[in-house]
C-alpha cells in the first residue's frame, strides 16, 4: 500500500489526487489527524486512518501494511518540526516500508538563513540513517507564497517588500505530480533516488519580475518598492501580522538575497513530462480566486 501523510493539507491532497490517476484507490492509504476531513477520500475507496506526527503511537495503525510511505513535512515551526518528521520516518521504517519519501526543499542546508531549510536538512540526515531506500524530494519554493504579498499591491499599486533575490517559484500542482511519480514509476526504475536535484521551475524571478507580471495581468502599473527590513517588519506588525510571523517571513527575504532559492533544474519537467507552471499562470489563478 502507498501511504501519504497529511492528505488533508494542500500539498498532500494534491498528491493523493495525482496518485488516484495512476493506481487503484485500494492501493492508497492516507494518514490524517482528523479522519472526518478526509471523508471524501474514503468515499473514493482510499484507506483513511488517523495518525498524528506528534503522537507517534498513532502512526503504527496508520502505516500498517505500508509498501512505501510519503511523509509530507510537518506544518510546524521550530524544533518540533524535526521531532515530528523524524517520528513519522521512524514509524514508516517500523511498519516495514520498502521506501520512505519525504517532501524536502531545494535549499535544505544546516546553514540556511531560512529556518525550515535547516529542519529539512536535519530530516534528510535522519532519513538517510534509516538504512531503507529513500527519496528526499527537494521541492522548489512554493509559488503560492506570492499570494501573501500581492493583496496590498493590487490595492495600492505598490509591491513594497524587503530586498530579495531570484526564486525559482514552483507550483504545488507540479511537485505533487512529481511526488506521485516517485511513489509509483520513480520507485520502480530507480529514478529520484536519494536526495533529488531541485524539483523547481526553470526560471528564477525576483519581486521586481513579479510586479511586472502583475502589471501585465491587471493592466495597471504595479511598482516594486524596496523597504528596509526593520521598516517592513514594523509595517507588517502594524498591519496585523504577529511579530514572530513577520520576523519569520523576513528570513525568507534574507535567504533569497543570499541566493538560496535561485537554483533551477530540468528534473521537474523531465519527471512530469510537461512544462512547469509559470508564475504568470499561478498569479492568474490566484487573482481569479480573490
Amino acid at each position: 500500500m502507498l501511504i501519504v501523510t497529511g492528505a488533508t493539507g494542500h500539498l498532500g491532497s494534491l498528491i493523493v489526487d495525482r496518485l488516484l490517476e495512476r493506481v487503484p484507490a485500494d492501493r492508497i492509504g492516507v494518514s490524517v489527524r482528523d479522519v472526518n476531513k478526509a471523508a471524501d477520500l474514503a468515499e473514493r475507496g482510499v484507506r483513511v486512518r488517523a495518525g498524528d506526527f506528534t503522537e507517534p503511537d498513532s502512526l503504527k495503525h496508520a502505516f500498517e501494511g505500508a509498501e512505501r510511505v510519503l511523509v509530507v513535512s510537518a506544518a510546524i515551526r521550530g524544533d518540533g518540526a524535526l521531532t515530528a518528521n523524524s517520528a513519522a520516518i521512524d514509524a514508516a521504517r517500523e511498519a516495514g516500508a520498502q521506501r520512505i519519501l519525504y517532501t524536502s526543499h531545494q535549499a535544505a542546508s544546516p546553514l540556511s538563513l531560512f529556518p525550515p531549510q535547516r529542519v529539512h536538512a536535519a530530516t534528510e540526515q535522519h532519513l538517510e540513517r534509516q538504512g531503507v531506500p529513500y527519496t528526499a524530494l527537494r521541492n522548489g519554493f512554493y509559488a503560492s507564497t506570492l499570494g501573501y504579498y500581492i493583496g496590498a499591491a493590487l490595492e495600492t499599486g505598490t509591491l513594497a517588500v524587503p530586498q530579495d533575490g531570484p526564486v525559482s517559484w514552483t507550483a504545488h500542482e507540479d511537485v505533487a505530480e512529481a511526488a506521485a511519480f516517485a511513489l509509483t514509476e520513480g520507485a520502480e526504475d530507480g529514478a529520484l533516488e536519494g536526495v533529488t536535484p531541485p524539483l523547481a521551475a526553470p526560471h528564477a524571478l525576483d519581486f521586481a519580475d513579479v510586479a511586472d507580471i502583475l502589471s501585465r495581468i491587471t493592466g495597471r502599473t504595479i511598482t516594486r518598492v524596496v523597504m528596509d527590513d526593520d521598516e517592513w517588519t514594523a509595517a507588517a506588525v502594524a498591519g496585523g501580522m504577529p511579530r514572530p510571523a513577520a520576523e519569520f517571513s523576513l528570513t525568507m527575504f534574507a535567504a533569497s538575497r543570499k541566493g538560496e532559492f535561485e537554483a533551477t533544474d530540468p528534473t521537474l519537467e523531465a519527471t512530469i513530462g510537461h512544462p512547469a507552471k509559470t508564475v504568470h499562470e499561478v498569479l492568474v489563478t490566484a487573482l481569479r480566486s480573490r
